[in-house]
């Protein structure tokens, strides 16, 4: 008995010695809705290796996210990141990221969600859009539930973890990340949803390029979005192109930063020629112009933060 509670009062020591060591970078520390955090952990800072971090609000887990090795020379891991949106929909004030291993919780580290405004619209639909968003088409939910899985997918292989580029040229934008729609359907009935992701406001035919060099897991058309081709850049971290007149790329294919992907159109459900560029990290919609301004894995800062 004695040599049992001597046992657990060790480990116990040694996982806050653990714990109290752990170096590791956010960026930023005051994020707003809908902006990635990142975080970067020294991969030999303790026994059991980083596994997942995930977002409490108000005690609630809110998102998760995997964390995979990053590093600075080929086939050598210099630390541990992950990357986690706070999602749109979240008030500001404290939060905090827990991370946890095999073993279990690893390191808490306290942020601040600043405030945010979000734009809000109405859109008016004819009979025609109505119906692609109302009717129950068994197709459109398996394209949906095809769509989720692979967003879901947390893969092994980094492409990309530098700044993104804008897959237009133009810089006209029609909607806004995070707009707060009203849609007023044909019948007389409205709903309401938060925009995923910009539209810009592009003629049709215009060339569209990958934001950044990744993998086409998706190249096809959909009911709701028409064609559309998704890329995957790292793990957990997708940017998707909705409503091209056409394809140039195919599912499996690798794509880099400026590689033709498609041009601009106006299929599925669109109200006029536009190109819907949207981000996903682990699911969550990710402000586009975040990882434009910023890399998505800032290795100089993080590794003066975690080794120095």
């Amino acid at each position: 008995m004695k040599r049992n509670l001597f046992i657990l009062f060790l480990s116990l020591v040694i996982s806050t010695i653990a714990f109290a060591q752990v170096k590791y970078a956010v960026i930023p520390e005051t994020p707003r809705p809908g902006e990635p955090v990142t975080i970067g952990i020294d991969s030999l800072a303790f026994y059991n290796p980083a596994r997942e971090a995930l977002l409490f609000v108000n005690g609630k887990q809110i998102a998760k996210s995997a964390f995979f090795s990053v590093s600075a020379e080929a086939a050598k891991p210099v630390f541990l990141a992950a990357v986690i949106t706070i999602p749109s929909t979240i008030n500001p004030g404290d939060a905090v990221i827990k991370v946890n291993s095999e073993a279990g919780l690893v390191l808490e580290i306290p942020i601040t969600i600043t405030a945010r405004d979000f734009v809000s619209e109405v859109i008016e639909l004819n009979p025609t859009l109505t119906g692609i968003r109302t009717d129950p088409d068994p197709k459109r939910i398996e394209e949906a539930n095809r769509l989720w899985g692979i967003l879901s997918t947390n893969g092994s292989q980094i492409y990309h973890t530098g700044f993104f580029v804008p897959p237009v040229s133009s810089t006209r934008r029609t909607s806004f990340f995070g707009d707060r729609r009203v849609y007023k359907y044909s019948n007389g009935t409205s709903d309401t949803s938060i925009h995923a992701g910009v539209d810009f406001g592009v003629p049709k035919g215009t060339r569209v390029s990958a934001c950044a060099t990744g993998k086409v897991v998706l190249a096809r058309n959909r009911i709701v979005t028409g064609n559309s081709v998704v890329l995957e850049h790292a793990p957990g971290i997708y940017s998707l192109y909705y409503h091209l007149d056409s394809i140039s790329v195919s599912e499996g294919d690798m794509a880099y930063s400026g590689t033709q992907i498609g041009l601009s159109g106006s299929t599925g459900l669109s109200t006029g020629p536009h190109l819907h560029w949207e981000i996903r990290v682990s699911t969550e919609n990710t402000d586009p112009d975040i990882f434009i301004n910023r890399p998505i894995i800032d290795k100089d800062l993080i590794m003066s933060k975690i080794f120095n």
